[in-house]
């Protein structure tokens, strides 16, 4: 019987053992602490780093068994990976504002077995830059500051961890190239461009131009293409849209894909008497067990210095870990482990790096900034169509059904488009990932698995430590400035945010938005707005902060320069007067050009996100004052300009935090305006977007825009959520594609007759059952078990529910596909469901808060659709 033509199950699968998981008590005492636990580095695979060579540090872990902070460095000649253990006896500390002598009198500080002696140091206070007299608590074990410093009052720099305590005090950046000298890494700095930076830095003050200098190279050095492979898993599931649960892995990996920068093309493939396997470029290994393919698959990966996967640290590390120990294999020949760089687990690769690029991708900063919202979705699919043109294999069917050339078609192309991620545009992704960290300070791993927040926040205590500044804990922080003086108007947020315009109804034809150039940050550097210069009493020269209305808010110092002022000022310096005009440059080549680019998204970055982290209450450094200061400045600017646009005669149609909409704008009087805001402000106005036509629905961020070169530009009037029907989405498309060819105003009355036609359709299809069910279904995954919802239970729950009685097995993870019915529940699975049971008025709820607000910007009621819609119209045409 063919393969295809049955349902697979296990004994179709040879070699499945069925062990338990390794007993706790035989986990080694790293494994019991996953937070400052290293990489495990093995002597037979990971070399010492050799004195006078040249390697890229990438990150620095903690060696627990060591007791020393260990360089994880990148030897560009030979692709290999090499480590540098500390020589210098360096260990993790605290600081408290207490005497030597009171601290001797805390037995449970003293006589810690980890303690080892008190420092007496001088720090630097932020606010006045005048000396403070500290004690340094030295212990042997980083975990023993967790748990020391609840006996003291105040802990100062007692949250950093170890590693990265390390690379503030040695002035370590990561990403950047080292020479190994009597056991030490010293920097080795390319040529920069001095005159190039002193002239762009004139105008700043000596903190900035001196800054300029020291991070001009974090821009120009080399990026090494590190080697790397990137690797899948396809696991054999007894129903199709199951995610196994990767910790329990009771199910055989049927095969694994591997993707190499170095041309390797390979995937490992469990036997199961199948029909021979069909494949022109892709090398194809088949094992007899399973436990055989994966000791084939780590000794693979032991050639590479780094892995890549896409959701890799929440799936496939993870049941490779678990799987491989229900095989039997024992803990040393897993070349992965659990390990934490924050609320959620990170899976660390022992022979090098594992970098998750699930995690890149899912960092808004990263997909807003660096790729412009591309991608609306975090799936592997979304990204790889969004940024490589690229789509995952499609299959009709279970992966456990598929025959075994189609397996390896589907898996290996998934392993392909991971790989592509970090290579395309000149390994853009890759390089982003580096500059990133040279900026934050970050190691690579650390840096793709956390928040710009937590960047933001590296940034800034490297560049305390390098002054010798004390870090503020944000209780001092929050005491030493003042309180809130603006009312919040979105529901959360703890002060008033920007101002919005009030948009009109209806569809605007020739329209410019004129945008601040990086207006909070601007406003930033313009107002030396820093936590330790707004209201802070010990200052000379203050400045008052007014809003919009004219009102004084807060105050800033400046007498010194504020080192957000500063920093943000630098990123974007460096990014308009440097690299923007570096990459227009017609006299150098495409791969120069393209690096530029790379640094000027990489600034924008860290530009966009420093506003925001301040006014979030998690950020360690919150300054909620300062973050108020700033949406009241930009109130006042983008309300200042409004009023100037009005005098010059310029019709303003609607305006959003940074920008103002404006219709059918005469050239001189924008270049007018432009100048003026310059001259007043300081701040930059340029032309943003220009609109073919724009059409307003009356709501804020509500609109539906077509460019001039037809692309469209939609705000708040679809959310594109995975569990939308496949009807919906195709419906909305097609209407987008039609309205994208509009013109003219006589070509949109046209178009919003399809447009009226469409949805009619629509709802013909829908009454006339005429879309299938897999069309009109939901799909949510369920995050937990079935019996866990006790209250207010989900409409995907309720349709896992009645699977489960039907004794179908619901698990954690799974994907329920449901429709709407006229049943008590209202709703059912798939695969319990008739075309007959369907709820038409259910979807057609769903048509119209799709399709209203679209509609309505077009000055077309609803009421209108539902006249020609109604059931008995349907007969009448």
């Amino acid at each position: 019987m063919s393969i295809m033509a049955r349902q697979l199950t296990l004994a179709d699968f040879s070699g499945i053992k069925r062990e338990e998981p390794v007993k706790q008590e035989e986990k080694t005492q790293e494994e019991e602490r996953p937070l400052e636990r290293p990489a495990r580095l093995r002597k037979d695979t990971v070399k010492q780093a050799q004195e006078e060579r040249k390697y890229f540090l990438l990150s620095v872990d903690y060696d627990g068994k060591m007791g020393k902070a260990v360089c994880k460095l990148y030897d560009p000649e030979t692709g290999e990976l090499h480590v540098l253990y500390d020589s210098t006896g360096h260990k993790s500390y605290f600081l408290v504002d207490l005497e030597p002598d009171q601290i001797q009198k805390i037995p449970k500080i003293v006589k810690d077995e980890s303690f080892v002696r008190l420092e007496k140091t001088t720090k630097i206070d932020p606010y006045t830059w005048k000396p403070i007299n500290l004690t340094k608590i030295v212990v042997n074990d980083p975990l023993a500051v967790r748990r020391l410093r609840e006996y003291v009052p105040r802990a100062y720099e007692a949250h950093i961890k170890y590693f990265n305590n390390y690379i503030y005090d040695f002035s370590l950046i990561p990403g950047m190239p080292y020479v190994v000298k009597k056991g030490k890494l010293v920097p080795l700095k390319p040529e920069v461009d001095v005159k190039e930076v002193k002239e762009a830095f004139k105008d700043a003050d000596q903190i900035a131009q001196e800054m300029a200098l020291d991070w001009a190279p974090l821009f120009e050095s080399e990026i090494p293409s590190v080697k790397r492979v990137a690797i899948d898993i396809e696991v054999y599931t007894p129903m199709m849209g199951r995610v196994p649960d990767p910790v329990k892995a009771e199910y055989p990996v049927i095969s694994v894909a591997l993707a190499g920068s170095d041309g390797l093309k390979l995937v490992l493939v469990l036997d199961r008497g199948d029909s021979p396997i069909q494949s022109k470029d892709i090398k194809v290994e088949v094992f007899r067990t399973e436990r055989e393919l994966l000791s084939r698959l780590f000794d693979i990966l032991k050639e590479y210095p780094m892995v890549l996967t896409f959701n890799g640290d929440d799936f496939d590390i993870p049941y490779l870990i678990f799987r491989g120990f229900k095989l039997g294999l024992l803990q040393d020949e897993i070349p992965f482990e659990i390990s934490s760089f924050g609320r959620k687990p990170d899976a660390k690769f022992r022979y090098g790096f594992h970098i998750d690029l699930y995690r890149f991708f899912f960092n808004k900063a990263v997909r807003n900034y660096a790729f412009e919202g591309k991608y609306s979705e975090y799936n592997l699919d979304t990204v790889a169509q969004a940024l490589l043109g690229l789509s995952k294999v499609k299959l009709d069917e279970s992966i456990s059904d598929l025959n075994m050339s189609k397996l390896v078609e589907y898996n290996y192309r998934d392993s392909e488009i991971t790989l592509k991620l970090t290579t395309f545009n000149n390994e853009l992704v890759w390089k982003l990932i580096v500059l990133f960290s040279r900026i934050s300070k970050l190691g690579i791993e650390e840096l793709t698995r956390t928040e710009i927040s937590a960047w933001v926040k590296n940034l800034y205590y490297w560049e305390h430590r390098k002054r010798n500044w004390l870090i503020p804990l944000k209780e001092e922080i929050l005491e030493r400035s003042s309180g809130l003086k603006t009312a919040a108007i979105i529901k959360g947020k703890g002060y008033k945010g920007a101002v919005v315009i009030d948009p009109p109804v209806g569809v605007y034809f020739d329209v410019v938005v004129l945008d601040f150039a990086s207006l909070y940050p601007s406003i930033i550097r313009n107002w030396n707005l820093s936590y330790e210069t707004v209201d802070v009493k010990e200052c000379n020269k203050k400045r008052d902060i007014r809003d919009e209305s004219g009102a004084k808010i807060h105050e800033v110092c400046v007498d010194r320069p504020g080192i957000t002022a500063v920093v943000t000022g630098l990123l974007r310096d460096f990014r308009v007067k440097i690299y923007k005009k570096k990459g227009k440059q017609s006299n150098i080549d495409e791969e120069r050009k393209m690096l530029y680019d790379v640094v000027q998204r990489g600034m924008k970055v860290f530009i966009n996100a420093t506003y925001g982290v301040f006014g979030a209450e998690t950020f360690p450094l919150y300054a909620p004052a300062v973050a108020e200061s700033v949406t009241a400045l930009g109130r006042y600017v983008i309300t200042s300009t409004k009023e100037m646009a009005n005098k010059l005669g310029l019709k303003v149609v609607y305006g959003d935090t940074d920008s103002l909409f404006i219709h059918q704008p005469d050239k001189k009087k924008l270049e007018e305006l432009v100048e003026w805001t310059r001259q007043n402000f300081g701040l930059d106005l340029e032309v943003d977007k220009t609109y073919r036509f724009i059409a307003f629905s009356g709501l804020k961020k509500n609109y539906f825009g077509v460019f001039k070169d037809s692309k469209v530009d939609i705000k708040g009037m679809l959310a594109k959520k995975r569990n939308t029907p496949e009807f919906l989405k195709q419906a909305f498309n097609e209407a987008k594609e039609r309205l994208a060819k509009v013109q003219n105003q006589e070509e949109l009355e046209k178009a919003i007759q399809d447009l009226t036609a469409q949805v009619k359709e629509v709802y013909r299809k829908l009454k006339m059952k005429e879309y299938n069910l897999d069309e009109l279904a939901f799909r949510v995954m369920l995050s937990r078990d079935v019996k866990s919802y006790e209250k207010n239970t989900p409409q995907h729950v309720k349709a896992a529910a009645q699977l489960a009685e039907m004794n179908v097995q619901v698990m954690s993870r799974d994907i329920i596909s449901f429709v709407k019915v006229k049943t008590k529940e209202g709703v059912k699975p798939v695969q319990l469901a008739k075309l007959s049971e369907i709820d038409v008025d259910k979807y057609y709820e769903s048509v119209r808060s799709t399709f209203e607000q679209l509609l309505k910007s077009f000055n077309v009621s609803w009421d209108r659709i539902e006249s020609t819609t109604s059931i008995d119209s349907f007969f009448k045409t």
